[in-house]
């Protein structure tokens, strides 16, 4: 049987936001005047669900209760669903942590205990409820889990734990090979603004954050490289990756879908409709969620644009005219988010004992091993010595403009750093740039080892099981 929410769906897809509306309306009829007999019970358990959220007030409370009263732990999903639509309806939330068995009273805690539960399989019916919600907030966002790649067993992430971060699917505009300007003229930066800086094959660039949160993706070619930078302001996370695969014939063109995976944004490879997760450059949902793809990181610096421009006077910056009328002004852009310590959209978070969620680590990986560093060592420690995994590194670190960077060393090198900023190890003096240290006599060099900054919460949660975290 071909249950009425699909047929519902299926509509939304063809017909659009007037269809919708006719189409959802009669749903909701038929399903609150019991019309509809199902035969199956996973039909019946689908109306009892539209019904849950369809209606309001006392009558809600029937269908709540005839959930609850299968004590079918799958339909745990469904609730979480529910705690989101209704805004944590306290009768949803019983519901619930009866199902759980612990106490749930929101929707953020309802959504962290489903991702410590991944034993919870959805019941057959959450699929088509699920993308009847997406399709409400954007009828684009149900092809891109339809099968054959939008299949439980295609994706690498759960279903599930896909949320809706309040904007429209590619709703938040790209730049695409933005203008660039002379660090003279950027009249409209201070001293103290942070940016991206990139050095690939002597093309150096500035991109502001307070302009590239905005925007989340850029896409763009620096040094004859394709590249995209993609920063996900929720996980306080900016990541430079390679855009052209070997295989492919172009690079990808990415754009944000508009949908995030445990606060983290799920980024949308234009070509292909595929989503993929910022924080390990992977396709996780789509016709590449299986492909083995992995985008290559490169070297990038947080710093201020004053330390940026002193270390490069020969930088180009973003050009305020990025073709968007939005407000650019320094510390406007997600100012309340940056400056609290809660997460707007929830997620897990393991041990804060030493690292709170939202405090800032520098993350390196590599085939040996994951580590991390807070921000803050680097307060009483400007130049670490240290390894991830078999590789040995040196980081040079500084809190002041969030600003580190990562490069190989021997194994028995051990660097300090001089008055002049400069590094020594033994008898050699080493000049720090931006992609190498390089001896004196210019015989040596240490390459950059490409990493990140992130708030904990994030790379606890997709790399902390296999990650060390440095301590004093």
């Amino acid at each position: 049987m071909i249950s009425s929410l699909t047929l519902l769906i299926s509509g939304v897809v063809r017909g659009g936001a007037a269809v919708f509306q006719s189409l959802f309306m009669a749903a909701v009829a038929l399903f609150i005047a019991g019309a509809v007999n199902a035969s199956e019970p996973d039909d019946e358990v689908a109306e009892l669900s539209m019904k849950m959220l369809a209606v309001f007030g006392d009558e809600k409370s029937v269908y709540i209760d005839k959930l609850a009263a299968l004590e079918d732990k799958s339909l745990i999903p469904t609730f979480v669903l529910g705690m989101r639509w209704t805004r944590g309806d306290g009768r949803i939330a019983r519901a619930l942590s009866k199902l759980a068995g612990e106490e749930i009273s929101t929707w953020h805690q309802a959504y962290q205990w489903q991702e410590r539960h991944p034993e919870i399989t959805p019941h057959p019916s959450f699929r088509d409820l699920k993308l009847w919600y997406l399709a409400k907030r954007d009828k684009r966002f149900v092809p891109l889990f339809q099968p054959p790649h939008g299949t439980r067993e295609k994706m690498r992430i759960r279903f599930e734990e896909v949320v809706w971060g309040g904007t429209l699917y590619d709703g938040i505009p790209p730049l695409e090979s933005p203008s660039m300007i002379a660090a003279d003229d950027a009249d409209y930066l201070l001293d103290d603004d942070l940016v991206f800086g990139v050095n690939i094959n002597g093309d150096i660039r500035a991109y502001p954050l307070r302009i590239m949160g905005w925007h989340e993706m850029l896409n763009d070619t620096i040094g004859d490289v394709p590249v995209s930078l993609a920063y996900c302001t929720l996980c306080g996370s900016g990541i430079l990756y390679e855009t052209q695969v070997k295989g492919r014939d172009k690079p990808f063109d990415f754009g944000s879908s508009g949908l995030l995976y445990r606060s983290n944004k799920l980024m949308l490879d234009r070509e292909t409709a595929s989503l993929w997760n910022q924080f390990s450059g992977e396709p996780v949902v789509g016709s590449l969620a299986q492909s083995g793809i992995k985008l290559n990181i490169r070297p990038m610096a947080i710093t201020t644009w004053r330390d940026w421009k002193s270390r490069n006077p020969r930088t180009t910056v973003l050009s305020l005219e990025t073709g968007f009328a939005r407000n650019y002004d320094s510390g406007f852009v997600y100012h309340r988010y940056f400056t609290s310590p809660n997460l707007m959209f929830p997620a897990s978070v393991g041990d804060e004992s030493v690292v709170a969620r939202k405090d800032y680590i520098f993350g390196l990986r590599n085939i040996a091993g994951s580590k991390a560093w807070p921000l803050e060592v680097f307060g009483d420690k400007p130049i670490i010595n240290d390894k991830v995994g078999r590789q040995s590194v040196v980081l040079i670190g500084d809190i002041t403009s969030r600003s580190v960077r990562a490069y190989e060393r021997d194994a028995n090198e051990v660097f300090e750093l001089m008055a002049d900023n400069s590094l020594v190890t033994n008898e050699t003096v080493w000049e720090v740039q931006e992609n190498f240290l390089v001896s004196a006599d210019g015989k040596s060099k240490r390459a950059r080892v490409a990493g990140h900054l992130a708030y904990w919460f994030a790379w606890d949660s997709f790399v902390g099981l296999s990650s060390e975290l440095y301590q004093d």
